[in-house]
């Protein structure tokens, strides 16, 4: 059975994580994001009071952080062909690792770039910085211009990767989620 895989990405604070979980409500199975779970434990691991931005900044070894992200993204797609499902979602796609790295200004290998070509999604939902929805909360630290950089970071990186990145407009939840749906029965 052919699968749709389908990201759902963007800056912090865009409106993903309740996107995802509306799709849910709606029966569609969606692989959630790693990075909440691992933010969580680096507080617990360094001090909460330890981290005052993306987790990125305050582990004590970066890289292996983001290949841990890599590896979690890589089994989400790889354990999606034990779904019956027919179409997909993911909470940020594993080329949101290359995107986050660049931001950060860390250097990768070609392991990374290489990983983000083998595993291809067939549509990229990018949810741009919205001022008025933006908040902070326990794992999200970014101010809105940061997340606005972030925002052009993860344009980049999937256009390069050769995706085209459909932008979801600003609206309800329930407005998005139809944008998003509509969009893929144009297939």
């Amino acid at each position: 059975m052919t699968k749709k895989r389908i990201v759902i990405t963007g800056a912090p604070g865009t409106g993903k994580t309740s996107i995802i979980l509306k799709l849910e409500a709606s029966h569609f199975f969606c692989f959630h994001e790693v990075i909440r779970a691992m933010t969580q434990e680096a507080k617990l691991t360094n001090g909460s009071d330890s981290i005052v931005s993306n987790p990125i900044v305050s582990v004590s070894d970066p890289y292996q952080f983001n290949t841990t992200i890599l590896n979690a993204r890589i089994k989400q797609f790889v354990d999606a062909g034990d779904k019956q499902d027919k179409v997909l979602f993911y909470d940020r796609g594993i080329p949101d690792v290359l995107a986050y790295m660049d931001y950060f200004g860390q250097s990768y290998e070609d392991h990374f770039i290489n990983e983000s070509k083998k595993y291809v999604y067939d549509h990229i939902f990018i949810l741009p910085p919205w001022k008025e929805i933006y908040v902070t909360d326990e794992e999200r630290f970014e101010t809105f211009e940061q997340a606005q950089d972030i925002h052009h970071h993860l344009v980049n990186t999937y256009t390069k990767l050769g995706y085209n990145c459909i932008e979801v407009p600003f609206g309800t939840v329930e407005e998005r989620n139809n944008f998003i749906l509509n969009t893929i029965k144009l297939d």
